[in-house]
């Protein structure tokens, strides 16, 4: 396989040939970002050369100065795929998954929906804006549509959800993904953030050097960033 590389904190590492997102798939997070809730899928990618690890530092890049503050924290369940997968049927698309991880879709929304012509992807690549933490065996994990997940800032709880509100399960993400395209075994895909998101609340609260963002998700594990500014 090829693709970016994360270290989990025993120094194993896996490897994402590529990286599928998942937009507005909680309802009450698409009403907070004022946006429609999608009767499809909404789709975009990431740069595999975005991951990091538990641990590792989440780094603002001085490109993210453009447009004011804005680099947010997303709490996601990421599922990595276990083979090649094309055109999975619903009811077997949870057996090409190999496991599943915490992981934070690190955003600058400036760049999300102004400095690339509307994309999502510019703004949700930049290096260091994939934290994933180390997989759990999809066995081991079980049913993954009733998951408690919860993302704390500074130890504040901001988002407090679990995976069965999501408006597209992991089985149907995993077989509409794969529907006349080839997902790469190690393939990730971030299945999407509820509620609580910084852009969304009074006054906004984005990201900023200091801050550790902890994702913690029932028998997956937890995922914790400390967030720095890159030097000038």
């Amino acid at each position: 396989m090829t693709g970016a590389s994360t270290t989990s904190g025993a120094g194993r590492a896996l490897r994402a040939p590529a990286i599928f997102g998942i937009g507005r798939n909680y309802a009450d997070h698409a009403a907070e970002m004022k946006g429609a809730v999608p009767e499809r899928p909404l789709v975009f990618m990431k740069n595999p050369a975005s991951i990091i690890a538990d641990g590792e530092a989440i780094v603002i890049p001085p490109v993210c100065a453009e447009g004011g503050d804005q680099v947010d924290y997303e709490g996601e369940l990421a599922v990595i795929l276990a083979r090649d997968t094309r055109d999975v049927p619903v009811d077997r698309a949870l057996a090409c998954v190999a496991g599943y991880a915490c992981a934070n879709d690190v955003s600058a929304r400036w760049w999300q929906r102004e400095g690339s012509g509307g994309q999502f992807v510019r703004g949700k690549s930049f290096d260091t804006f994939c934290p994933i933490s180390a997989m759990v065996p999809a066995g081991r994990v079980g049913d993954p549509s009733g998951l408690r997940l919860c993302t704390r800032l500074n130890g504040e709880v901001v988002q407090q959800s679990h995976t069965g509100m999501m408006l597209f399960s992991v089985a149907q993400l995993v077989a509409e993904l794969s529907r006349g395209m080839t997902l790469l075994a190690g393939t990730v895909v971030l299945t999407g953030t509820p509620a609580g998101v910084g852009a969304a609340r009074t006054p906004p609260r984005f990201l900023r050097s200091g801050d550790i963002v902890e994702v913690e998700i029932e028998r997956v594990g937890r995922l914790v960033n400390p967030v720095r500014a890159a030097a000038r």
